[in-house]
């Protein structure tokens, strides 16, 4: 297990950055879960599920660490409360992720050609705003140098502005996937047809939470 005070002395955001280290390793692993479910590569997909799931409990034991030794009285240049519902959104991300993983496996799935390039777009998109998500963390300590102002904030506000744009595309994506299944949901059994709706709220989720994440890191620039 890591050595969490050591973390804090490093920094006030490293014990944040390390566990959304540990969340990126969890979300990395969808793109092959993708390619799996498109394939219909069942042993793949199967332990490629099971991979994620691992690297979700890994995530939880290091969120677990964190607020465990999360000092009571620590100063730092933000509350304590940020700090944990920064954490707290980084967890659901990889939450998120186990649960795509999880009913993705379900029931067997087969993507019909006339959603297939959407759905492949729509992953991609959820992705990207969760990417740019881990990239906002990763410049928290720069942000601290800057004392939360200058062209370092204005950097990240511009970041945080470009993750609500990746969750406006793939809702966009989202709207024009649902209506091409519900258009054939007499081609798909009642499980099947149910399924790719519950598949596609959960994947859109990523771009969700990418962007509430963003949204409280900017709270802190505004607070300064």
């Amino acid at each position: 297990m890591l050595n969490i005070a050591k973390l804090f002395g490093k920094s006030p955001f490293a014990p944040l950055q390390t566990h959304m280290d540990r969340v990126a390793s969890c979300v990395g692993q969808l793109p092959s879960l993708f390619k799996a479910l498109s394939e219909k590569d069942e042993k793949a997909l199967q332990k490629t599920a099971e991979q994620i799931s691992r690297l979700e409990h890994e995530a939880d034991l290091t969120k677990n660490d964190i607020r465990n030794h999360l000092p009571k009285s620590l100063f730092l240049p933000v509350d304590r409360s940020a700090l944990l519902e920064i954490l707290a959104l980084q967890d659901s991300l990889a939450d998120q992720a186990q649960a795509i993983a999880l009913h993705a496996c379900l029931y067997p799935l087969s993507i019909l050609e006339e959603i297939r390039a959407d759905f492949t777009r729509f992953c991609q998109k959820n992705i990207e705003a969760f990417w740019l998500g881990r990239e906002v963390v990763r410049e928290l300590d720069e942000l601290l140098e800057c004392s939360f102002g200058g062209i370092e904030a204005e950097k990240v506000k511009g970041m945080v502005e470009q993750i609500a744009f990746f969750e406006y595309e793939a809702d966009q994506i989202e709207y024009t996937l649902k209506r091409s299944i519900y258009q054939a949901g007499e081609r798909l059994a009642q499980p099947e047809f149910h399924l790719w709706l519950t598949l596609i709220e959960d994947i859109s989720s990523l771009s969700h939470l990418a962007e509430k994440l963003g949204n409280r890191i900017r709270m802190l620039l505004e607070l300064h």
